[in-house]
């Protein structure tokens, strides 16, 4: 048989189509670290400070310089506890892939820090706005990493990074006043706009411990099994293939308008709303966990689940 240059294109096309591995960049978790202690020197990230408005600048400077288009939704929430008109702001990057023209993937984590400190290490912080290394900053480094190697390698098809704000901003058992960046993305009509969400947090912790999460398997297990045999596959110890927790987290209310998306979240974190979540308590080897298996995802069409 005579071989051709367009039987040979065929078939590099059929290999493809055919379930062929495509080998992300080499996701950079000295980087990543490098990014959340970046994010932390600006001092606690809480909705309307200084630190937040300078923090704003570093990541859209960041996104810019990577993403084919970067958008904010800036609007004012009026705080219950004082009533008055906190600004807030989410961040939207889109990055082109090589399939354009289908529903892009949205990838999600929040980049404000709590204002208060449930539990403090000395009565005297308590109530004192904290770091959030772990519990902000470090799922927002883990995408900013992705936009590195998005701008290197397009992904499979269109990815939209999402960092939403005032997502830590209620009191505790206050559910009513969380979530408030990702509900006010999720009212401005985006069901059919996105294939599906994953929403990524407290992603850094050095003794990384990452289960299933209860909604996230209760209501869009293929999505979950995707990314639990993409960490199986690269032989990632570190998620754990059973339920632990059931959180309420960003990826509620993009849920419940019509995006199916799911949480990836270290709960197994004794700094949690502490004074303590500080950088020195997170690893560039957890957070290049989560975005290796994030990086095969969005490389590799294959391993989504269908429609």
């Amino acid at each position: 048989m005579r071989w051709t240059a367009v039987s040979i294109t065929v078939i590099g096309l059929l290999a493809l189509t055919c379930g062929r591995r495509v080998a992300p960049p080499a996701f950079d978790g000295a980087r990543a670290y490098d990014y959340l202690k970046q994010q932390t020197a600006f001092g606690p990230r809480m909705p309307g400070s200084e630190a937040s408005a300078e923090c704003l600048q570093y990541l859209l400077k960041h996104f810019r310089g990577l993403a084919q288009q970067v958008d904010t939704q800036s609007f004012a929430y009026t705080d219950p506890y004082s009533g008055q008109a906190i600004p807030m702001v989410n961040v939207i990057a889109r990055f082109r892939g090589l399939e354009t023209g289908t529903e892009p993937i949205l990838l999600v984590a929040h980049w404000d820090s709590r204002p208060r400190t449930d539990y403090p290490s000395d009565q005297a912080k308590s109530n004192e706005p904290i770091a959030g290394a772990n519990d902000g900053a470090s799922g927002v480094a883990v995408l900013m990493e992705l936009a590195d190697l998005f701008a290197a390698k397009p992904p499979a098809c269109d990815v939209v990074i999402l960092l939403v704000d005032g997502e830590d901003w209620g009191k505790e058992g206050d559910y009513n006043n969380y979530l408030i960046g990702s509900r006010y993305f999720a009212s401005r009509g985006i069901r059919g706009h996105y294939r599906f969400g994953i929403v990524i947090d407290m992603v850094g912790d050095k003794d990384q411990q990452i289960y299933r999460e209860g909604f996230s398997n209760e209501y869009y297990l293929p999505l979950n099994n995707m990314i639990w045999n993409a960490a199986r596959d690269l032989g990632i110890s570190t998620f754990h293939d059973s339920v632990k927790y059931t959180i309420t987290d960003d990826h509620l209310p993009i849920s419940a308008a019509g995006v199916p998306t799911v949480d990836i979240i270290d709960f197994d974190y004794p700094y949690w709303h502490t004074d303590q979540d500080t950088a020195d308590k997170c690893s560039a080897e957890s957070l290049s966990n989560v975005g290796r298996v994030l990086a095969e995802i969005a490389y590799n069409r294959t391993l989504w689940p269908r429609k």
